[in-house]
């Protein structure tokens, strides 16, 4: 499993602002994801925002959105199955490299939990639900908080 040799990242959220952009595909994954990731965020003690999207090509330009209109960091989560047609590679290259822009071009940091998977089977191994190997939903949010302090640190 790739969550080997993952950090232990401790995180104090207080005083940050955070936002969860999430997709609507595939929703006990995502459910799952969007779980974990509210789970660490509330432990953090940051002011946390949930906002649901379609699916994942519009998690870029609602991230960036948000971004701009005052959080601190975004975690965003989307679901994307691979199936027998090139709109896997599509959507996922594309909702990478904008969440990518959006991150770059705001200066602030996005906890990346879209999941790319061949199968439905993966997914479930890696949304924090009951059984799963991993929780990429508190990744990301744990890698949006740390971040984010991080960034606050070195503006100080």
């Amino acid at each position: 499993m790739s969550g080997d040799g993952s950090p232990d990242i401790a995180t104090d959220g207080t005083g940050l602002k955070v936002t969860i952009v999430a997709g609507l595909w595939h929703t006990r994954i995502a459910d799952g994801l969007l779980a974990g990731a509210r789970r660490v965020l509330d432990a953090s003690g940051a002011d946390v925002t949930v906002l649901r999207v379609p699916g994942s090509f519009e998690l870029p330009v609602v991230t960036r959105a948000a971004l701009e209109a005052g959080a601190d960091a975004v975690v965003a989560l989307g679901v994307i199955i691979r199936g027998g047609t090139p709109h896997f590679e599509y959507v996922s290259d594309a909702a990478t490299t904008g969440l990518t822009q959006a991150s770059l071009l705001t200066g602030k940091p996005v906890g990346f939990g879209l999941l790319t998977l061949d199968d439905e089977q993966q997914g479930i191994d890696r949304a924090g639900l009951p059984g799963s190997k991993e929780d990429k939903g508190a990744e990301a949010a744990e890698a949006a908080l740390a971040t984010a302090m991080l960034l606050r640190e070195l503006r100080a």
